[in-house]
């Protein structure tokens, strides 16, 4: 029998703040919806577009850190494994069913509104985040060209 494969990637705009709420055994969660939009010509050419709303969760760490910045609007990029979950409606008794994405990673995107300092954050296991650490981004005109050449001593990293 085949070994199953589940992982999702997807970059959008986060449709309303997300929800953070605490597990019986302490562990947080957040849920938050992402809306992922698509352009495409129909049959006569002409430009449509079409949106999606994936339901996304996230656990932990990752969890805060999407609470406490972002809101409503803020890009994201997430990375995940997709999840079914099942359960019996308790007013009508129907089953239902929903899938969602279980975040792994995420990244917000620059130029969003969600982010303290209105640029791009990193977080998950395998990106850190510089944002906010007192570094001073170099820009390429505050670079002087003298022609000279640069001393390894003088480099600051």
């Amino acid at each position: 029998m085949a070994r199953g494969f589940s992982k999702a990637i997807i970059s959008g705009n986060i449709t309303r703040d997300p929800e953070l709420r605490t597990t019986p055994s302490g562990v947080k969660v957040t849920s938050f919806s992402v809306a992922v939009n698509r352009n495409y010509k129909d049959a006569s050419g002409n430009p449509q577009e079409s949106v999606s709303f994936i339901d996304c969760s996230a656990w932990g760490k990752a969890a805060e850190v999407i609470e406490q910045y972002a809101k409503k609007g803020t890009g994201i990029l997430v990375c995940g494994r997709l999840d079914q979950r099942s359960w019996e409606d308790k007013n009508t008794g129907q089953k239902r069913s929903r899938v969602e994405i279980v975040v792994e990673d995420f990244n917000f995107l620059s130029g969003n509104s969600g982010a303290s300092d209105g640029g791009s954050r990193n977080s998950g296991s395998n990106s850190g985040s510089n944002a906010g650490d007192g570094v001073d981004e170099v820009v390429p005109d505050d670079i002087a060209d003298d022609g000279g050449e640069v001393a390894l001593d003088e480099i600051p990293f």
